[in-house]
């Protein structure tokens, strides 16, 4: 008489096991490594122009502007490229309906969303990393051409380095939390775009709440960390702190893959 057997019970998804999964379905997409090379040619690229058209102004360090290394055009793009790739890692699974496969696979919704804000993060950084030490290096090597270049412990200059590096992966997790949130293309590129760019325009520096609002967004606190000379005391300006700019830098991604996780264990896929 044939004896029962018991049915092996298979054994539970480890994190690091949704780390490689996460990163499989990076890397699988064709458009991956085209976003990133385009992005990383036009940034660099477009500190190369900026500091080709103010280089014949500089006379030496003292005069260098990290706005020459790092653009506002040029950082911009970056912040939504890393922004819009975030929001539509999480937004495709949605609309594919592989995210019900996932779930299936990984009841543990909220660490599927970690394990993707954890590759996002890693990847980003990388690409973060590449495109702010190579603006750098570009800008200083046109400058010392024309006899104005900077050494690299120049006041400010790390500074600069570290938050343009960091700059990409703030926008991709925030893109990564509004995907989850709106689950919708379309509604999480505008709510992409109008949070990182348009909205901080509309609160100006020279009043009180208005400038404190200001500061509290992405975009002008990079301006703030990117910037090596001190504000005009005399200035009727509300100036940003340093600490208060790496303080937004930590909040918002924070917050957003915190929503994020609360948000996907609570609603149905």
């Amino acid at each position: 008489m044939p004896t029962p057997t018991t049915p092996v019970a298979e054994p539970r998804a480890r994190f690091r096991d949704l780390l490689a999964s996460e990163w499989i379905k990076t890397r699988s997409l064709r458009s991956t490594p085209w976003t990133i090379a385009l992005t990383v040619l036009f940034v660099i690229g477009s500190a190369a122009v900026a500091t080709l058209a103010d280089g014949a102004a500089r006379s030496g360090p003292a005069d260098f502007l990290p706005y020459d290394a790092y653009p506002p055009a040029g950082y911009w793009t970056l912040m939504l490229v890393a922004g819009s790739t975030g929001a539509l890692s999480m937004v495709s699974e949605y609309s594919s309906g592989l995210i019900r496969t996932t779930t299936v696979a990984v009841p543990a919704r909220g660490s599927v969303v970690l394990a993707k804000a954890a590759v996002t993060a890693m990847l980003w950084t990388a690409v973060g990393t590449l495109i702010s030490t190579g603006s750098l290096l570009v800008s200083r090597a046109i400058l010392s051409e024309r006899h104005a270049g900077f050494p690299l412990t120049h006041p400010g200059v790390f500074r600069a380095l570290v938050a343009s590096a960091l700059l990409a992966p703030v926008c991709a997790l925030i893109g990564l939390g509004l995907g989850v949130l709106l689950r919708h293309a379309a509604a999480t590129t505008v709510t992409l775009v109008f949070t990182l760019l348009m909205l901080p325009p509309m609160f100006s520096e020279r009043g009180g709440w208005s400038a404190d609002v200001n500061h509290a967004m992405v975009s002008p606190a990079w301006k703030r960390l990117v910037q090596n000379w001190d504000p005009d005391p005399g200035s009727l300006v509300h100036t940003a702190t340093i600490p208060g700019s790496w303080l937004v830098y930590a909040l918002w991604p924070l917050i957003a893959i915190t929503l994020a996780v609360l948000t996907a264990k609570r609603r149905d896929a």
